[in-house]
């Protein structure tokens, strides 16, 4: 028994509950596999490139508590290599204990993304170190505190001045180190979906291979979950309970289809990082397929790939296996040994 899908020129055939799949007629899925392979290597920008040197001293800055006020929150604090980087809260607590607006996003692959942040507001990763530090809602420490508690350890005056020409500890340098070390947290390719793509026909299941056509045919995933690391690296209202945030809308208010837009998140490693969405307002994966399958909340501002799916329960299984195909491990950050933390005002 044959039906044709949403992909010219693919066809499945499912016998005894998914027991059989048939290769598609023609290059295809193919082709359609290949979208998917990972880049030969990680992009470094031509005035902060990669030295080993500086990825370890920014390492060393990405777990040092003393760039809060208190003493005791890190970069790492809200992206926690154990969790994918992200911190499984619904939204990130900042230094003093307090909620913030959005959930902490993953740093997995962001190195592959232009614009970071859930509405974009930074061009590019050295920008995001001073915000986070300085910011009183994340780690609320005045920039030139920061800088004087590095300074004042003996060890990373060395680090400095062997690592940047300068030998200046500044805010800078410190950027230019953390940011090194954060393009080196890339999902490795070797998930089974990576497997299955680079030939390995068992690596996956025939009903994940049956999301895998879904995700980018009728499901419309693909529109915006594209590319290797399954984002656009842009913004888009997919309908999530309105809120108060507008997200990218705040930044273009004028816009009207950027009202309510967040970015796409990678889908590297979804299955491991709930909850999701930019308020964490969804526990699971299920919870998230349900949302794209009723269209979420119809606005103008709504994304035009997003509309009622009427998708099977069949249909939402193979979406869900499909999904979890995309685990695999991610580069190690090992948490260095650091001097005992004294905090400092």
């Amino acid at each position: 028994m044959r039906w044709r899908l949403g992909l010219a020129g693919m066809a499945a055939l499912v016998l005894a509950g998914g027991a059989f799949w048939l290769a598609p007629r023609g290059p295809d899925l193919a082709a359609l596999k290949a979208a998917y392979r990972p880049p030969p290597g990680i992009p470094f920008p031509p005035d902060n490139p990669f030295d080993p040197a500086k990825a370890d001293l920014g390492r060393a800055l990405f777990f040092d508590p003393r760039l809060s006020r208190s003493g005791r929150m890190s970069c790492a604090t809200c992206h926690q290599p154990q969790r994918n980087w992200t911190d499984a809260r619904p939204v990130a607590v900042g230094d003093a204990g307090a909620p913030m607006a959005r959930r902490a996003p993953t740093l997995v692959d962001a190195a592959f993304i232009d614009a970071l942040g859930w509405n974009g507001q930074f061009a590019d990763i050295e920008s995001v170190t001073f915000t986070a530090i300085t910011g009183p809602h994340v780690m609320d420490l005045d920039a030139s505190q920061a800088l004087a508690r590095i300074a004042a350890d003996p060890d990373y005056r060395r680090r400095f001045a062997s690592v940047f020409a300068d030998h200046a500890v500044s805010a800078a340098n410190v950027s230019a180190a953390i940011a090194t070390f954060e393009r080196l947290i890339v999902s490795a390719s070797h998930s089974p979906f990576d497997r299955w793509i680079a030939g390995d026909e068992g690596a996956i299941s025939v009903s994940a291979k049956r999301g895998f056509l879904l995700f980018n045919g009728r499901g419309r995933c693909s529109e915006c979950h594209s590319g290797w690391n399954f984002t656009d690296g842009s913004f888009h209202d997919i309908g999530v309970a309105r809120g108060n945030d507008r997200g990218r809308g705040v930044m273009f208010p004028s816009s009207v289809k950027l009202q309510y837009a967040f970015k796409t998140p990678t889908l590297r490693n979804v299955a491991l990082r709930p909850p999701y969405m930019h308020n964490g307002s969804l526990k699971t994966l299920a919870d998230v397929i349900a949302l794209y399958d009723r269209g979420g909340i119809d606005r103008p501002s709504r994304a035009d790939p997003i509309r009622p799916l009427h998708l099977s329960a069949q249909e939402k299984a193979d979406l869900i296996a499909f999904l979890e195909t995309l685990s695999g491990p991610v580069a190690s950050g090992a948490q260095p040994v650091l001097p005992p933390v004294v905090a400092q005002e």
